[in-house]
């Protein structure tokens, strides 16, 4: 199985395939999880407790520990940065996307994903990674704003 060095970059591949194309299973729904946990107001939860600008840790650790396998990656043709990304609710779900919470840090999980063509976003990334759009060029991948 694929092992990912930035977890953000992970959720960027998580969100196209779960959210997406519907192909990685089953969709989670931090919604779901945390009211098996018997909590039934999410929102009311992450404000009481803190945790508005963070990743939840429930979410983290669905996401760390999930497997995607090499079929899936291949099957990657486009990745989306964008603040809006359901993953980025899913793992954060009050998130105002106004700090650096997702930014991608490296691009070293390119590998994982040997057919990607395009990547929606990229500007985003050259705060993080400066090198960013040579990166994918280099790599043939269109770089889309």
């Amino acid at each position: 199985m694929a092992v990912f060095r930035d977890f953000n970059f992970k959720l960027l591949v998580v969100e196209q395939l779960m959210y997406i194309d519907e192909t990685l299973t089953p969709r989670f729904s931090i919604e779901d999880h945390m009211r098996a946990r018997g909590i039934d107001d999410l929102h009311a939860y992450v404000e009481e407790n803190d945790l508005e600008y963070q990743v939840l840790d429930e979410a983290r650790a669905y996401f760390e520990r999930l497997e995607i396998g090499d079929d899936l990656l291949a099957s990657v043709k486009r990745l989306t940065f964008d603040g809006g990304n359901q993953v980025f609710m899913e793992c954060a779900p009050v998130w105002d996307g106004e700090d650096d919470l997702f930014d991608v840090r490296s691009l070293d999980d390119l590998e994982l994903v040997p057919n990607l063509k395009r990547f929606l976003g990229a500007r985003s990334l050259t705060l993080t990674v400066p090198d960013a759009i040579e990166t994918l060029r280099a790599r043939g991948i269109e770089t889309i704003a």
